[in-house]
């Protein structure tokens, strides 16, 4: 069955569904139990979060349909879902609860997550207050402190982009020390054979690509205003 039957089959229940499929992770096939749960997850919290500035677009639902590659006789299957979400009476930290839990002691994907959510916020262009209060609380849920979350913000969203201590989640007074294991980390979670390896689908890879191209960048300024490299 595809990865998107299995969605559609136990979207009845679809708080209960994120915990059951991740269970079944250990599958090697393609759209194995991972791959469904992070699928149920980036579904669950996109609808709950399409609540925040009022409706679920199409330019939403189409960005998502864009990170997840659905093929079109699957879409009517996805949009059903986004509504079933989007009408539960479960609050959204609740949902964000269940997903930490579920990927507990894995913050990249968690990340990733959140890049997803970030996607599909700017889907009309903009960062509308309520969904900035949102992932403001979905990544505090998620175990994210302040300024990790404004780094993850900064590579969907200027004008923090042009902050090379944001985009590297530092404080300005960081030790060299601190920036060299603070890059490290980043280039770590970032380079596309790490989002091979946690499963996530391609068009995230493409993501984490651009993000890291920006903590290349970043890093090197920093090196070059510190006199650590020369201009």
């Amino acid at each position: 069955m595809s990865i998107w039957g299995k969605i559609t089959g136990v979207a009845a229940g679809l708080l209960d569904a994120i915990g059951q499929l991740f269970a079944e992770r250990g599958g090697e096939e393609e759209g194995g139990g991972a791959n469904v749960a992070f699928t149920i997850a980036m579904i669950a919290l996109s609808a709950k979060m399409a609540k925040a500035d009022g409706i679920v677009t199409d330019d939403e639902v189409e960005t998502f349909e864009r990170l997840f590659r659905v093929p079109p006789e699957e879409r009517t299957n996805v949009r059903r879902v986004f509504d079933l979400a989007r009408r539960d009476t479960a609050g959204f930290e609740v949902y964000a609860g269940r997903i930490a839990r579920l990927f507990v002691g894995n913050p990249a994907l968690l990340e990733d997550i959140l890049d997803g959510l970030f996607e599909i916020a700017k889907a009309d262009g903009v960062l509308h207050p309520g969904e900035q209060a949102f992932l403001e609380r979905v990544a505090e849920i998620f175990g994210f402190a302040p300024n990790e979350f404004r780094r993850i913000r900064a590579s969907h969203f200027a004008p923090d982009a042009a902050d090379p201590y944001v985009v590297l989640g530092l404080a300005y007074d960081a030790g060299d020390d601190e920036l060299r294991r603070t890059y490290r980390r980043l280039v770590k979670e970032n380079h596309p054979d790490s989002l091979i390896g946690r499963g996530v689908p391609p068009e995230f890879v493409r993501l984490a690509t651009e993000k890291l191209a920006a903590i290349n960048v970043a890093y090197d300024r920093i090196e070059v205003e510190r006199g650590l490299k020369a201009s």
